[in-house]
């Protein structure tokens, strides 16, 4: 009995062993599944994004993730750099005369100080320049009002552009404006190109100047391709009446100083008397650092395109480091000072600083 009893604790425990093992294996599986790898059908974000929200329980970068952000990071660096080094030097064209509007060219550095925005500064580099490539836009008024000359002024103005346009270094471009500027000749350093866009302009309509102006500062000037120092200028002949445009004087002027652009002004005002139209004339010349003529009589307007003929080709080129410059889009005024008072230094008011 006993022997009989002992070989059925003997039977239960085997038993009990088996079913113990056949249990334990699925048991097992939770605790293998994390360490299978990834299927191809499981997303790239699946296994990645949880290290990334998780820096603090990662290890230490690898060697190769700084230098994956180096490159940027020097990019950024040189990009700054070049930044400041650009917007840290201004250019200058300025003109001098005597007491009798002669023009001086033989000046020297010492013979000049600039203040930028009421502060010395400081003068990095001076020079004559009598044959800076230009950039010229001619705007001829097209309306009602300057009919009486307007075959005269053309020819003048095509006599100007083929003596001061020369091929392969100077551009200029022709805008005629009533109610709307027309541009009649791109940019071009062909003369007879130009000739052609200023017999096209035909007188009629209202007189919308203001807009001219800044249509050809913005969206010619402003535009065209600068390398090195130029000359940018507008000849600008109408009588000054502006009964259409949607700017104001002062914004085309705005924009004249944004494009670095100086304005000529030819008043077509034949009366013989200065008007309301001469003195808008005279406030554009002399906000950009050019000069107002008035040619009552026919044979004066070609004596003025002489002039800015002259002018043009008689100019001084400063560049200079503004004191405390900040690249933070603010308009800076300019002066620059003759050390000899009976001389008279004609150049633009100002700049605006780029803006980071």
């Amino acid at each position: 009995m006993k022997s009989r009893t002992f070989l059925l604790l003997v039977a239960f425990h085997m038993l009990a062993g088996s079913l113990l093992g056949q249990t334990a294996p699925p048991a097992s599986k939770p605790a293998t599944q994390p360490a299978v790898a990834p299927t191809p059908s499981t997303p790239a974000s699946a296994t990645s994004t949880p290290a990334a929200k998780t820096p603090a329980g990662q290890p230490p970068a690898q060697p190769g993730n700084p230098a994956k952000s180096d490159p940027a990071k020097s990019d950024s660096d040189e990009s700054v750099a070049t930044i400041v080094h650009v917007v840290n030097e201004v250019r200058v064209v300025f003109t001098v005369t005597d007491r009798h509007g002669r023009y001086i060219k033989d000046l020297k550095r010492d013979d000049f100080r600039v203040i930028d925005d009421q502060k010395p500064a400081e003068l990095r580099s001076f020079r004559s320049e009598t044959d800076l490539p230009l950039q010229v836009g001619l705007l001829v008024d097209a309306s009602n009002s300057v009919r009486d000359r307007f075959k005269f002024e053309q020819e003048a103005a095509i006599e100007f552009l083929n003596a001061i346009i020369r091929p392969r270094y100077d551009k200029a471009f022709v805008v005629g404006f009533d109610a709307t500027p027309e541009v009649t000749q791109d940019f071009t350093d062909n003369t007879e190109g130009l000739s052609a866009g200023v017999r096209m302009l035909r007188a009629g309509g209202g007189t919308a100047m203001y807009d001219a102006l800044y249509f050809a500062c913005r969206d010619k000037l402003l535009k065209q391709e600068q390398v090195g120092p130029v000359r940018r200028a507008i000849i600008l002949l109408s009588d000054g009446e502006d009964n259409l445009s949607h700017v104001t004087r002062e914004e085309a002027i705005d924009m004249a100083a944004r494009a670095e652009v100086i304005v000529y002004t030819i008043s077509t005002n034949i009366s013989g008397m200065k008007g309301k139209g001469d003195k808008v004339l005279e406030r554009i010349a002399d906000a950009t650092g050019g000069r107002a003529f008035f040619p009552f009589q026919m044979r004066d307007v070609s004596d003025a395109f002489l002039s800015i003929q002259e002018e043009l080709r008689s100019q001084y080129a400063v560049a200079y480091k503004p004191a405390d410059f900040a690249a933070d889009g603010r308009y800076r005024t300019i002066a620059i000072l003759a050390q000899d008072k009976g001389m008279k230094v004609r150049t633009r008011k100002g700049y605006y600083a780029p803006k980071q």
